[in-house]
């Protein structure tokens, strides 16, 4: 590890991608059957917690995977607010 690497962002490698797209899956279902303020706010952590992500990994992305990626944020967070509302 170099000195400039997060630890986060080497654990985060390591992790099995499988287990991380069904915890992922798991907290998203969570997320839209829970009632409505609840489920707002697990969201919206969910979308910081990938915007964070998109931001670390911006310069590495190809310019198609940036959009891709702002729109499915973008989704999200629509999502999270009118669950909020």
């Amino acid at each position: 590890m170099q000195r400039t690497q997060s630890p986060l962002l080497v654990r985060l490698a390591r992790a099995n991608p499988t287990s991380v797209f069904l915890a992922t899956l798991v907290l998203v279902l969570a997320a839209l059957f829970a009632p409505g303020p609840v489920g707002g706010v697990l969201l919206l952590a969910l979308a910081a917690g990938l915007s964070w992500l998109l931001v670390t990994t911006w310069p590495v992305q190809a310019p198609q995977t940036r959009m891709i990626r702002l729109l499915m944020l973008t989704l999200l967070v629509a999502v999270a607010l009118a669950k909020l509302l």
